[in-house]
């Protein structure tokens, strides 16, 4: 009589780039587990060489890696990170990017120009991911271009609870720094209660990066104003529509983004602009020449794990935010 075979336990592997080990570090204490030891350096022309050192025969794999500067080197690192899981039969592969980079290129605003946001789905794809999980996409179409199961996390609720927590509700407006942010802004107006207001602004044809900014659509005249958008670059349109705000009589503004890019000239921008705070979230390290007073970092560790760990569970990620947004509207 044959023996009744047994059903192998899953087991959970996160494996982290060199970008950001800070994080993968705090996500691997959120799981309670270690970061998978891996072997990486790069020869003298500048290819990447990757090897596991454990095992990763029918694993849950989970590899994270932040798209930060040098961007395009830490995104050929997570591929062949991808395609040496795949070759040494993990079961399930989950591209992690708390930052999807080139997700500003997800349509052609002009001919013979790329899909670069497509493309890059296209590379996970290829190189042999099932799944991929990031945090605030630039558009939410970049989740269709990956043809896979997509876990889109918000940094909302974390940035909410710690504007809500040092300031008067009821003297805050929201604002979306241009149209094609409205929908974020909306969602904030929704855990905090509060008026929303928007900048209409044009960016200049013939200048790259140079944006002119209109007028302000909604009543922000001695309102305390959160200047909300997913991420901050070079920091000159957020300073811009922080300009816009104080000369149509806002009392105070302070600005909100998932991703701190903080490019140069940011820091100086930023710290010497009349903004209050600069509130992100740790979704691309932040190196002390990037940071500066008025800057706040908040902890995105315990969200994505958290998120890992449903998806390894067969959990529900999306139960997740509808749950923590109900929790932080209902404190007001």
């Amino acid at each position: 009589m044959a023996e009744k075979s047994v059903p192998t336990q899953k087991k959970l592997v996160l494996l982290a780039g060199r970008s950001h080990p800070e994080l993968a570090h705090q996500v691997a204490e959120e799981l309670g587990i270690d970061v998978s030891p891996t072997l990486a350096y790069d020869f003298a022309n500048g290819e990447i060489f990757i090897r596991f050192q454990e095992s990763v025969r029918g694993t849950d794999a989970f590899v994270l890696q932040s798209h930060t500067t040098p961007i395009n080197t830490w995104i050929m690192e997570q591929l062949i990170m991808i395609d040496a899981l795949k070759r040494a039969s993990a079961k399930r592969i989950t591209v992690v990017v708390p930052f999807y980079g080139y997700s500003r290129q997800d349509k052609k605003h002009r001919g013979r120009e790329p899909i670069s946001a497509r493309l890059m789905a296209d590379l996970f794809h290829t190189a042999g991911a099932d799944r991929l999980m990031t945090v605030d996409l630039h558009t939410s179409q970049i989740q269709g271009f990956f043809d896979g199961p997509v876990d889109h996390l918000f940094a909302l609720p974390l940035l909410a609870a710690h504007v809500s927590a040092n300031l008067p509700r009821e003297q805050i407006t929201v604002v979306s720094p241009d149209a094609g942010r409205v929908r974020v802004a909306e969602r904030w107006t929704d855990v905090l209660g509060a008026p929303l207001a928007i900048i209409h602004k044009r960016r200049d044809p013939d200048v790259p990066h140079h944006v002119r900014v209109f007028e302000v659509v909604g009543d922000v005249r001695d309102r305390i104003c959160i200047l909300v958008d997913d991420m901050i670059d070079t920091g000159g349109t957020i300073v811009k529509a922080a300009e816009t705000l104080f000369e149509q009589g806002a009392s105070q503004v302070i600005v909100a983004a998932t991703h701190g890019i903080l490019s140069h000239p940011a820091r100086d921008r930023l710290q010497n602009s009349a903004i209050s705070e600069v509130v992100v979230t740790d979704t691309l390290p932040i190196p002390p020449e990037h940071q500066f007073e008025k800057l706040t970092v908040l902890p995105i560790a315990p969200l994505l794990a958290k998120a890992i760990h449903e998806v390894f569970t067969d959990g529900s990620v999306t139960t997740m935010f509808e749950a923590a947004t109900q929790d932080e509207a209902s404190s007001h």
